[in-house]
């Protein structure tokens, strides 16, 4: 690597780290104040229900075909799946992909702003051949839908 090279790499980095700094300093970047959010029993749960008690406050959901799930139907890896969720459920806060057969089930938790489009995307991680559970929280409700994925190698088991 040439000298030039090095200082632009330098540059770059210490540019970075300033932004980063002065960020924190004017409390535009509070990292107590998103994991203080994090609801970190419910990541935990060991079952779908639990987790959805934990986030939503309830696991009651009813099915909707409204909400699409675009996930392989063989994963040849269950270390990276590729989900997408979207929904066509109007007015939609949150939604929550959960791996069925997962010993910790709630995968991610995504929670929207208002006129926001329901399109999320995520590569998860599935231990074994389960179910992808999407939830979608939209006028206090939970909807939900779901979609079997088989996992091959790369998980425990199958």
């Amino acid at each position: 690597m040439n000298t030039d090279m090095k200082r632009r790499v330098f540059l770059k980095g210490s540019l970075a780290a300033s932004t980063v700094g002065i960020a924190v300093s004017a409390g535009l970047l509070a990292p107590q104040t998103v994991l203080a959010a994090w609801p970190e029993k419910s990541f935990h749960a060991k079952s779908p229900k639990d987790a959805l008690d934990g986030v939503f406050g309830s696991g009651q959901t009813e099915a909707s075909n409204k909400i699409k799930i675009k996930a392989p139907d063989i994963a040849e890896n269950g270390a990276v799946v590729p989900v997408t969720v979207k929904s066509d459920i109007p007015d939609v806060e949150s939604i929550a992909i959960l791996a069925s057969a997962n010993d910790s089930p709630l995968i991610a938790l995504f929670n929207l702003g208002q006129n926001a489009m329901a399109d999320v995307s995520a590569r998860i991680k599935m231990g074994k051949t389960g179910d992808v559970i999407a939830v979608v929280k939209a006028g206090g409700k939970l909807y939900a839908n779901r979609k079997g994925v088989k996992v091959t190698i790369g998980g425990c088991g199958g």
